[in-house]
Formats: structure tokens, sequence, C-alpha cells
């Protein structure tokens, strides 16, 4: 494959590892299961499992998993053919997923400050509203 599409590819491809590691660590439809990891975790007798359950709770962590299935799935190699290829294809998907969830995660911060800040002004303009 030529190095252009190589590096297309490695943008697209991170696009649904972050979504998969973002969506299993942060998001409202895993809140049971990633608590239950959480408490594990935390709680686990043996440093093995707590390290197990760990990953589950971390997006970085958890993205490296997400990264090898796709790498297994797609087969996709940077730069190199054979096991170098995949290695580099390895650490250069996790990176930029991980800046993609990075991003994702400071665009949603600002998001909700936003939403809190207009809903304060709400509130003050109606108490503003009621005084007069």
């Amino acid at each position: 494959m030529p190095l252009p599409q190589q590096i297309i590819y490695l943008f697209i491809m991170a696009l649904p590892i972050a979504c998969v590691a973002w969506t299993v660590t942060h998001e409202e439809v895993f809140r049971e299961p990633r608590e239950y990891c959480e408490k594990k975790s935390q709680n686990g007798k043996s440093i093995g499992v707590r390290k197990f359950f760990y990953l589950f709770t971390c997006e970085y962590c958890f993205s490296h998993y997400v990264v090898l299935i796709f790498l297994i799935i797609t087969q996709y190699q940077l730069l190199y053919t054979g096991w170098r290829g995949y290695l580099i294809a390895f650490f250069g998907l996790v990176w930029i997923a991980n800046v993609y969830m990075s991003l994702f995660g400071f665009i949603r911060v600002g998001m909700k400050s936003e939403k809190i800040e207009s809903k304060i002004k709400e509130v003050k303009l109606k108490e503003c509203e009621e005084n007069i």
C-alpha cells in the first residue's frame, strides 16, 4: 500500500477505535459494567485481577486492546510489512485514537460548561423577571 494511503488509513481507522474505547470507558450505556470493573480494580484480591479490571475503566489502556482487535481484523501495517509494520501501526493507531479522545473530551467539557452557564443565566433572568 502506498504511504499516503497508509496515512489516510491510520487517521480513519483511529476514529472507530477512539469511538469504541470512549464509549466503553465513559458513556452511560456501559455504566453498570464499568462500575463493576472499577470496584474490582480497587478491591480485587490479586494484582492481576485489579490490573485486568482496570483496563476497562481507562480509555488509554482500553484503546490498546481495541487497536489489537482492529489490527487482527484488518491486518493493517504501517511503513513496513510483517511484524514491524504491525508494531508501528499498533502504536500509531493508539496514539491517534487517544488524540481524538482527548479532543472529544476537551470539546465535551466546553459544551458542558456552556450548558451550565446558560442555565445560570436562565435562572438569573427568571429572578429578574420576578422582581419586576
